[in-house]
């Protein structure tokens, strides 16, 4: 079982830089940020009404926090959790993450994901009726471009001539793609492009049969068994065996998105758990 850390990391919380050299020195294998380019005025709750706290509203750029990071560590990982590839360029994206790749010497997980602020998402051209094709486009385009020296591309959503684009990640043939999300359709996007199923923590019964069919399908396509890694996992001690126990590639503690002093002991509590 690995153990991450993600945040929000915003203008207003710990350094991601620091709180990922704390996750390193805590022996965490991973370190995780999520992405929102903005929040509309209009669009300020979740589906159900709960209001969008502040950090929504502040998180940094993921690609920047990450690199900042690969700078002041050696050995953590460090994941987008998730990449809303639906709101990106998918050529410049590739081009960033590479470069994460590049910088941290092999050591980026690109988490990806289509979001649930439709507004948002409207924000930058995308129709939400047709989000889950496009994401299923663009990551095939940034594995393309990481793939080849003189990528081109001819999709639904996507057409471009032979260019270059350079770096290349370091892992080959690309960085692992973990698919987040929980809904009824996932487990399919996973098995079709996807290295690895990132759902939010859900009960426990609920995610061992969801599980079993992830593998089913995998297996009914020729693949060897898909890992899992579970967000937002409450950092107890019977919660990571019994998610260790159903075969959980990896469990990932949110910390909240504040000072130092209130979160780096938070850091060192859930590293014990390890």
């Amino acid at each position: 079982m690995n153990l991450g850390i993600g945040i929000f990391a915003t203008d207003q919380s710990i350094s991601p830089v620091e709180l990922a050299v704390a996750a390193e020195a805590a022996r965490f294998e991973s370190f995780w940020v999520p992405e929102h380019t903005h929040i509309p005025l209009s669009e300020d709750a979740f589906p159900g009404g709960r209001q969008v706290q502040e950090m929504y509203k502040r998180s940094l750029d993921p690609f920047v926090a990450l690199g900042a990071a690969a700078a002041a560590t050696s050995r953590i990982n460090l994941g987008t959790g998730i990449c809303l590839l639906i709101e990106r360029d998918p050529i410049v994206t590739a081009k960033e993450a590479a470069t994460v790749d590049l910088l941290s010497n092999g050591r980026f997980l690109f988490g990806v994901g289509a979001g649930w602020n439709r507004t948002e998402m409207a924000n930058h051209g995308t129709d939400p009726a047709t989000r889950f094709a496009l994401l299923a486009e663009r990551v095939d385009v940034v594995k393309t471009i990481w793939r080849e020296d003189e990528p081109s591309y001819e999709g639904r959503f996507h057409s471009f001539d032979p260019i270059w684009c350079w770096p290349k990640p370091v892992q080959r043939p690309h960085p692992p793609v973990l698919v987040g999300g929980n809904g009824e359709r996932v487990l399919e996007r996973v098995v079709a492009y996807g290295d690895g199923w990132m759902p939010n923590a859900f009960p426990q019964d609920a995610l061992a049969v969801r599980m079993a069919e992830l593998q089913r399908l995998a297996e009914a396509a020729g693949r060897d068994p898909i890992p899992v890694s579970v967000f937002g996992c409450r950092p107890e001690a019977s919660v990571v065996e019994a998610y260790a126990a159903l075969g959980v590639d990896r469990c990932v503690f949110w910390v909240p998105s504040e000072s130092a002093e209130r979160v780096l002991p938070l850091v060192e509590a859930y590293g014990r758990l390890g």
